[in-house]
């Protein structure tokens, strides 16, 4: 196996990232064909549960994405599951500290780097030893969601922990933790500070930052930041703005006939 999103990176470049909250796998196929470079199916606030999330990827699998997903929790068993179906990186939510950042290696890796059982199901053949328990270590995203007061004040040594590939922001329960309103695209200078505090401590250890935003406009903003992988979104929430921005053109410009 072959992570194209770790070659993407060490080539400088950044990565625009999809989401899938929708358990839907022909709303995956969709996603797919619209130019994303990875595509991650939502476990945790997305309506996805294990069977979904491995018919997306089914629905995926003809398409040049990198499949990913957020898993729930914290949990050995799900992140080793997600895995085995084929996943190429997980995104796991707050992570406040290094010993659960260990954790999160553990789970994703083979010994000796880790603890995870072998048995990718469908990631390579169950029970068979093939090229992918050799090269899984190296190859598969680890990436700690950084979200709350608790993981910025830790962030040196959640950084510091062997394995991670980089962290992912989630702005709206990161904002939440400092007492302000929960939304994406933020613009307070407290938060954006921490973002360059994330960045600085992310480039001097040659770890990749990611970011959820809510606007393709906020992405952009973030790439320049510094991010190498940005989210947009994801398919139920831009399905909501296409739709309603439709209907109010039409309203707008036919409103004596509508």
């Amino acid at each position: 196996m072959q992570n194209k999103i770790k070659q993407a990176w060490a080539s400088g470049k950044a990565v625009v990232n999809g989401w899938l909250a929708i358990p839907s796998g022909f709303s995956a196929e969709v996603i797919a064909q619209c130019g994303f470079d990875s595509v991650t199916v939502d476990m945790q606030h997305g309506v996805q549960d294990y069977m979904s999330m491995v018919q997306c990827f089914q629905a995926m699998q003809g398409h040049p994405i990198l499949p990913m997903v957020r898993v729930p929790w914290l949990e050995p068993g799900i992140v080793g599951k997600v895995l085995d179906a084929g996943a190429y990186g997980v995104i796991c939510p707050m992570i406040n500290s290094a010993a659960e950042a260990q954790s999160l290696v553990s789970y994703c890796t083979y010994p000796p780097m880790g603890a995870r059982s072998n048995g990718p199901i469908r990631a390579a053949m169950y029970g068979e030893a093939t090229g992918y328990q050799k090269t899984a270590n190296d190859e598969i995203i680890i990436m700690p969601m950084i979200e709350t007061r608790q993981a910025v004040e830790s962030l040196d040594a959640i950084l510091d922990v062997p394995g991670l590939t980089g962290v992912y922001i989630g702005p709206s329960d990161l904002g939440f933790s400092y007492g302000m309103i929960p939304i994406l695209d933020r613009e307070e200078p407290e938060i954006l500070a921490i973002y360059e505090k994330i960045l600085a401590a992310c480039a001097k250890r040659g770890l990749y930052a990611g970011i959820h935003c809510g606007t393709a406009e906020y992405a952009a903003k973030a790439i320049k930041m510094g991010f190498r992988l940005v989210t947009i979104s994801n398919d139920s929430g831009i399905m909501a703005v296409a739709a309603k921005a439709a209907v109010k053109h039409v309203r707008n410009t036919a409103a004596e006939h509508v």
